[in-house]
């Protein structure tokens, strides 16, 4: 391989992009480095700009002239971190939040009109390439990184794959039987046929640059993580459900940015309190809702999915906590 051989595929891989990415495909005032500004922000809800600016390598004027256009624009806010004082933390408005889905959702239906007219049989070639160049190109670690991590909305297939994934784990690691398959299967299907996209959501933590599971989907990354937040009985709740990290993608920190996505969303479109029920043996995930500032508020022993459990209820008082 020679230097004018990358040369000529980043010019033809540009020329790709450009095509995907530019506001005038998708119809939207915004360039390229703005769209990736909106994305980076939608899904690292708590970033200071040091890190923004880090994380896409921008210089930090021009950073700064952006963040400027979005807080006329009305999509995002800026007040001092509460980490560090020195820094500006950048948060999207409902607005903001609004014109991030919107440039998702058309991103995604451009790349896949992209990926439409590759072969099938093509496409596992396509996504070992794109590995392949990401491996080598990359830092050298054979292990999976948090940057290789992104949360996004679930995709034809996701949802199922949430009720598979939890049912096999769950069998594996705790031995409960197709009980627990069926309640999760009906709090999935529950949300597919009726859910509010305002006050309801699901994220899948999708990663990239590794080898892919069977579960996998052909020519993308692969989900190794999910959470979801909908709306309880109790006026102003929302409930946070089905919580999951695969257990070769855990101690990158997945389970905390699931929980997190959840409460920014559930203390954004202005429910009160988050609630979740969940069991003793379930260690780590409540160590992770302890981070997040729930509260144990009860709980009761039962036999369940063929195991006896104690059964706990956790609550978080989305006004009275921000960290």
């Amino acid at each position: 391989m020679t230097v004018q051989d990358i040369r000529s595929f980043n010019r033809f891989y540009t020329n790709v992009i450009g095509a995907l990415d530019y506001g005038r495909h998708l119809y939207a005032p915004y360039t390229l480095t703005e769209s990736r500004v909106l994305y980076e922000l939608a899904h690292s809800p708590r970033t200071d700009a040091v890190d923004l600016r880090t994380e896409l390598s921008l210089d930090s004027g021009y950073l700064s002239r952006i963040l400027n256009k979005f807080e006329q624009d009305g999509l995002v806010e800026r007040a001092p971190s509460e980490q560090d004082p020195r820094r500006r933390r950048i948060t999207l408005t409902a607005r903001g939040r609004d014109a991030a889905d919107l440039l998702d959702e058309r991103a995604r239906e451009t790349v896949g009109a992209l990926l439409a007219t590759v072969a099938p049989a093509d496409r596992s070639r396509l996504a070992e390439a794109m590995r392949t160049v990401r491996t080598i190109l990359g830092d050298g670690r054979g292990g999976p990184r948090r940057e290789d991590v992104a949360l996004r909305e679930p995709g034809p297939g996701d949802l199922g794959w949430i009720v598979q994934r939890n049912a096999a784990l769950y069998a594996a690691e705790y031995g409960w039987n197709t009980d627990y398959e069926g309640l999760v299967a009906r709090i999935v299907a529950d949300f597919a046929e009726d859910h509010d996209p305002h006050l309801e959501r699901v994220w899948i933590a999708e990663q990239w640059g590794s080898p892919r599971s069977s579960e996998a989907e052909s020519g993308g990354g692969r989900p190794v993580g999910c959470v979801m937040c909908v709306r309880d009985d109790a006026p102003g709740t929302a409930r946070l459900r089905l919580l999951l990290v695969e257990p070769d993608a855990r101690g990158l920190g997945i389970g905390d940015r699931l929980v997190e996505a959840v409460v920014d969303f559930a203390r954004g479109v202005g429910y009160r309190e988050l609630v979740l029920w969940t069991n003793d043996v379930l260690t780590a995930a409540r160590r992770i809702y302890q981070r997040h500032g729930f509260v144990l508020v009860s709980e009761k022993p039962h036999r369940s999915f063929g195991a006896d459990l104690v059964g706990q209820d956790w609550r978080l008082d989305l006004h009275g906590t921000q960290d």
